[in-house]
């Protein structure tokens, strides 16, 4: 079952993906407003029953893509965790996974644009296979993590490189606003029953720059669930974001930065494609 985040006319709503139609959730179950709602409620079974015999009430052209979870409790990213990323970078191997955080306010969703800060022309593309968390639960043995996992997602964890650098602490060029994009929707895990025969694509302006198979993951799934846990509880709806491969733009030569109009597409076999056009950012207001 694919579950999407969106809005139409204006209002924020959930669904499932129904063919090229959405069954709108919104208010059809009491007390649940949003897809973060319906993980908490361990009521994903609930929505699937109800789908098989809704009908579609609109079309996918007729919506704007959300976020999946457009306001998780947290997001978890994983750095240099793709033995062939390792390799590009120069480092040793991790002894242990090399986390950070980023902001719920940096994400955007499907077709709508990255934008490159008018600080830095550095925005760089990172495709990643996104893990969006199920339920509760702290001290997560490895054995035991799948059980924690709703379903599955892409990610473009773009990232502005030069304010990267500005500390041994990354996380800065790491979240900036409209920079995380994520979606076009989440498959409950039931559907892809072993993730590490996924395969990752991400393709600019029609070139492949990136191609990885999940089983070249350094730390797995179920270990990176359990290591999160020993310092914080997972909440229904967080994010784990499982790394990028080989292949971005700052290690291209030359670097290969990102421009406004280049078109990134992050596609993962049994998922979908996260597409995204790149933008300028405009001035903000006070």
């Amino acid at each position: 079952m694919k579950l999407i985040s969106f809005t139409q006319n204006g209002i924020d709503s959930f669904g499932v993906i129904k063919g090229d139609m959405v069954v709108d959730l919104t208010s059809k179950f009491k007390g649940i407003t949003c897809l973060s709602n319906l993980l908490e409620a361990n009521q994903i079974n609930k929505a699937r029953d109800y789908c098989v015999s809704a009908q579609g009430d609109f079309h996918l052209s007729e919506i704007d893509f959300l976020p999946v979870i457009p306001n998780p409790s947290k997001i978890i990213c994983l750095a240099i965790n793709f033995k062939g990323h390792v390799l590009e970078t120069g480092r040793d191997m991790p002894k242990y996974p090399v986390t950070f955080h980023r902001h719920a306010q940096t994400l955007t969703g499907h077709k709508t644009s990255l934008i490159r800060p008018s600080v830095s022309d550095n925005l760089d593309y990172e495709g990643e296979l996104a893990v969006v968390l199920g339920k509760r639960g702290g001290n997560i043995s490895v054995e035991n993590a799948m059980d924690y996992v709703a379903g599955y997602t892409c990610f473009n964890e773009a990232s502005i490189r030069d304010w990267q650098k500005h500390s041994h602490l990354y996380g800065m060029g790491k979240n900036f606003r409209g920079t995380g994009a994520v979606g076009p929707w989440m498959v409950t895990k039931d559907e892809i029953p072993n993730p590490e025969n996924l395969v990752l694509t991400t393709l600019l302006n029609g070139v492949q720059m990136q191609q990885v198979a999940m089983d070249d993951l350094i730390f797995t799934i179920p270990e990176m669930i359990a290591y999160v846990s020993q310092a914080l509880d997972w909440q229904p709806g967080d994010i784990l974001v499982t790394g990028t491969p080989s292949g971005v733009g700052l290690f291209q030569k030359p670097p290969r930065f990102l421009r406004p109009g280049d078109q990134i597409e992050v596609s993962i076999t049994e998922i979908g494609t996260l597409l995204n056009t790149v933008a300028d950012q405009l001035p903000l207001e006070n």
